[in-house]
């Protein structure tokens, strides 16, 4: 059962998706080459303890960080180490942080140095591509536009999104019901109302769909060994259509 969220419990998570911004604005200045994902990792982690939240994802399943680092063909769930960034990679950084027992999670791609055309395009349509499926985002709509529209907007490009990895519902935990692909049919689906909150996540390849896991039982590669992006908000649903929750 999917329920609506408690004006307090959204503001519980107002809370906590300003604590990932502001983990966002602060670990972008250090995205340059010569910095190891471990640094990244650290400097995040202060800053969501500093606003008295924690790290959503260390522990969660067994991961060992605050942040998921994923670098060019790593698509998703990187774990940081002693790997230094390079210029011309291209890094997302996944943050999610606990207020008060509600989370926030926010992914996003960053251009290391400077960074190929083809780079600079992935990162730029799959960015649209969250927003062209916010603007879905509504009372009424259905979850399948959301999804239709994500994956439509990608496939004009000759990108592709993975089949096994999607956005989420979230609030008290970090992965609620339902899940959210970046593709499907318009119409179909959870009917959206006013007070669900969602983490719309889409995750794309310039090459095929489809993905390895190493043997981490963590990292997930794009098969095809092609770049990879990844962008997400999380939302909640309102009367006039949706709020990001988390940004500044």
């Amino acid at each position: 059962m999917i329920s609506s969220k408690s004006n307090r419990e959204i503001e519980l998570m107002r809370q906590a998706g300003k604590i990932v911004a502001l983990a966002h604005q602060e670990v972008a200045k250090y995205i340059v080459a010569g910095v190891t994902t471990k640094k990244l990792d650290q400097i995040v982690e202060k800053v969501i303890r500093d606003h008295d939240a924690t790290p959503s994802f260390k522990g969660y399943g067994g991961f060992p960080a605050s942040i998921c680092a994923s670098i060019n063909d790593t698509l998703v769930h990187g774990i940081p180490d002693d790997t230094v960034l390079k210029s011309g990679d291209i890094i997302s950084i996944d943050i999610g942080a606990c207020y008060k027992g509600y989370h926030g999670d926010s992914a996003w791609t960053y251009a290391v140095g400077e960074v190929s055309q083809e780079a600079v395009h992935l990162m730029e349509v799959t960015k649209e591509s969250l927003f062209v499926g916010l603007a879905k985002a509504k009372p009424g709509s259905r979850l399948g536009d959301i999804s239709n529209a994500i994956g439509e907007y990608v496939f004009s490009f000759g990108y592709s999104v993975p089949l096994e990895y999607a956005g989420h519902g979230i609030g008290s935990s970090l992965h609620e019901e339902p899940s959210i692909p970046n593709f499907g049919q318009a119409g179909r689906g959870v009917v959206l109302k006013e007070g669900m909150t969602l983490a719309i996540e889409p995750m794309v390849h310039r090459g095929k769909p489809f993905t390895r896991v190493l043997a981490d039982d963590w990292t997930v590669k794009t098969k095809d060994g092609s770049l990879a992006a990844h962008y997400e908000h999380t939302i909640v649903i309102t009367a006039q259509g949706y709020e990001i929750l988390t940004t500044l």
